[in-house]
């Protein structure tokens, strides 16, 4: 079989295409260079490994010898992994917004051999339907008026290039007013809530941890008990919905309904990541043990089937297994009844809406028409008797051993630096909140895959790690989530070695990736593949920005070290982008979340002492919910790199707990209840 160039690549999105009969090309210099000799456009072709409708357009259209024929005659084209290549994703990404209204994957550019584009879609079939063009129409007619026309090409990209970098470098300054962002916020987002069932906006419905993270702080600052019924609301019905994964547990993409019910099947290690933050520091408000077993079965999942045998952990897991999305997923009535007893099927069938027919609303998706059950509970947990949820359990672990026989979906198993800085970080968090060390191992060990492997000689990080290769230049999102993760460690277990380490990384993101003419952070590194823009990214999508998430490290680093330089720093991002996130505050949570945290309360708490009992009151605070609170520990006779702590000692042999509020410290006290008063 004939194999373009596109084998001897490693994206596991780039090696689905390597057996087309298209002509693809990698993101390369040889392609713009061919394009050039050429005389012709360049069709890219945006995706990832594990998008359904990139599956879809394969099929159609790439897999396609008529299809193949035009795009080789008329284009130079080439493949390109979002997931790889977020910077070129996000630039083009916003030429399509600004030429169709809308975006995502597989995203479909036709530009100029200098790489402006002129053209943007998204999923386009192979013939046209209604209104919508087909690829054996548009290929011909694009042809045609580069042939014809080509000056009105070249005058669109030109505006369309331009409208692009202005709004790449815009940052709107604003006037703050205390904490005016996380009201706008509240009001925003509650606005947005679906009180039947839970979540936010209708369907398609996504989880939006970063909106659960913000409600929570919110909260805790408040106590208005609109934001905690919201946050309880969204994760008991997630929970229960069909976007999780009853079985293998897990969550999946989104709900292509807005009851949760009938899912995209796409699981990302990124929404595992934020969803179990959320889980563990919903539980650590509510002592709900109903978040903590989800928050378990989370990190079941992606122990079991994200991590590889270096410590660091996947990306995805597809939608469709057999060309068909879901189909791993879904349960007959028979297969129910022939894989448990009488009394297990009876439960599990009443408990999850199992029918003999099919549980969908909409026609099945699995390819067995009328046959087919997505799982998800009509009966609330805490309705169950012990016995009822005993049978469950076993149940549930019969049926995940009858899984394994079924086609399992493609495992996209490259290691991004920022998904894991975000697992990482998730780990620590929830360690800290279960008081569970072996969860604080496993993210040490995926920080610890990151600095070793992915590090360059001069200080930076790479993003991309597969097959033994790492590659690609580190974007703001890879510094901020590992930066994140390091910072949760510190406090997870106080070893100071990772103090050291988000010292230095933040340092080299604010030389490498400052802007210094207008205030924030670029999305890409000065050293960076040279783009048609140099973007700044602010909007908390899928996961929250670079920008926000480096707000969040800069405030709390700050204050850990004491560091007044690192909490100007954290002021002038505030306020490069404060003018912009306060006029449209639900869509960027994180941020309201960041700034809230610099404008706010805040405090912070040293313990001094002998290392045992004072790793012990540390311990005991860590499973608290105090989001404005920083806790940093001195040890006797101990050097410490935090030179504000050095004069703080233990009183008549017993750690001391010094508590510092504002900028106003307390007396220090010796009881963790004393303590605890003051921090409330």
């Amino acid at each position: 079989m004939t194999r373009n160039r596109l084998k001897d690549e490693k994206s596991p999105y780039l090696l689905q295409h390597a057996e087309n009969p298209v002509n693809w090309y990698a993101w390369t210099d040889e392609a713009f260079a061919a394009a050039r000799a050429q005389d012709k456009p360049i069709f890219l072709s945006i995706g990832y490994s594990t998008c359904h409708w990139c599956h879809v357009m394969k099929r159609e259209s790439f897999e396609d010898e008529e299809v193949a024929a035009l795009m080789n005659d008329a284009f130079i084209s080439i493949k390109l992994d979002r997931e790889e290549r977020p910077d070129i994703d996000s630039i083009y990404m916003s030429a399509c917004q600004m030429l169709t209204g809308g975006g995502g994957w597989p995203l479909t550019i036709i530009m100029l051999p200098d790489a402006r584009p002129f053209f943007a879609a998204t999923y386009i079939p192979k013939r046209g339907r209604g209104e919508a063009v087909g690829m054996l129409s548009l290929i011909p007619k694009v042809k045609q008026i580069w042939e014809r026309q080509r000056h009105d090409l070249i005058s669109m990209a030109e505006q369309i290039t331009q409208q692009i970098q202005q709004y790449a470098v815009n940052t709107t300054g604003s006037v703050r007013a205390g904490t005016e962002i996380t009201e706008k916020a509240f009001r925003a987002i509650s606005l947005s809530f679906d009180k039947t069932y839970g979540g936010f906006g209708g369907a398609p419905k996504f989880p939006v941890p970063h909106n659960i993270l913000f409600l929570l702080r919110y909260y805790f600052e408040t106590k208005e008990a609109a934001a905690l019924f919201m946050v309880e609301k969204t994760l008991n019905v997630m929970r229960m919905g069909g976007i999780y994964d009853h079985i293998g547990y897990g969550f999946h993409r989104y709900s292509t309904d807005a009851s949760w019910h009938v899912p995209h099947f796409e699981k990302m290690l990124y929404d595992q990541a934020l969803l179990l933050i959320a889980y563990a520091e919903a539980f650590t408000v509510t002592a709900d043990e109903f978040y903590k077993r989800t928050a378990y079965e989370i990190i079941e999942y992606v122990l079991r089937d994200m991590r590889g045998s270096e410590g660091g952990y996947y990306t995805a897991e597809d939608a469709e297994s057999e060309g068909v999305e879901g189909k791993f997923y879904y349960w007959t009535y028979d297969e129910i009844r022939a894989a448990l007893t009488p009394e297990e099927a009876d439960i599990i069938i009443n408990i999850f809406d199992v029918k003999n027919m099919f549980n969908v609303k909409a026609n099945s998706q699995s390819g067995r028409e009328d046959m087919d059950n997505i799982l998800h509970m009509v009966k609330p947990e805490n309705e169950l008797t012990l016995e009822e949820r005993d049978l469950i359990r076993g149940a549930i672990g019969k049926l995940y051993d009858v899984r394994p026989k079924r086609t399992h979906p493609h495992k996209d198993d490259k290691i991004l630096t920022d998904l894991n800085g975000l697992m990482a970080a998730a780990l620590a968090i929830a360690g800290r909140a279960f008081s569970d060390d072996s969860l604080i191992l496993a993210a040490s060990e995926a920080v610890s895959f990151i600095e070793h492997t992915m590090a360059t000689g001069q200080g930076g990080l790479l993003h991309r790690y597969r097959d033994g290769q790492r590659k690609i230049n580190g974007t703001i999102n890879d510094y901020a989530s590992i930066i994140w993760a390091l910072v949760e460690l510190y406090e997870a277990g106080f070893d100071e070695q990772y103090l050291v380490l988000a010292i230095r990384h933040t340092d080299y993101l604010i030389e490498h990736f400052w802007d210094d003419k207008a205030g924030g952070l670029f999305f890409t590194d000065k050293d960076s593949e040279t783009l048609i823009a140099r973007q700044k990214e602010l909007y908390d999508s899928a996961i929250p920005s670079g920008n926000s998430i480096a707000l969040y490290n800069m405030i709390r680093l700050a204050r850990i070290l004491g560091d007044h330089k690192l909490e100007e720093k954290s002021n002038e991002l505030i306020d490069a982008f404060y003018g912009q996130a306060i006029k449209h505050p639900a869509a960027y949570p994180f941020f309201a979340l960041s700034a809230g945290l610099a404008l706010g309360r805040k405090s912070e708490v040293v313990v001094a002492g002998e290392e045992g009992q004072s790793r012990d009151i540390l311990k005991t605070l860590g499973q608290k919910f105090l989001p404005n609170t920083v806790f940093v520990l001195k040890l006797r006779d101990i050097k410490s790199i935090i030179s504000y702590a050095e004069d703080m000692k233990e009183i008549d042999g017993k750690p001391a707990i010094y508590v510092c509020v504002g900028n106003a410290c307390h007396t220090p006290v010796t009881d963790i209840a004393d303590a605890l008063k003051e921090l409330n």
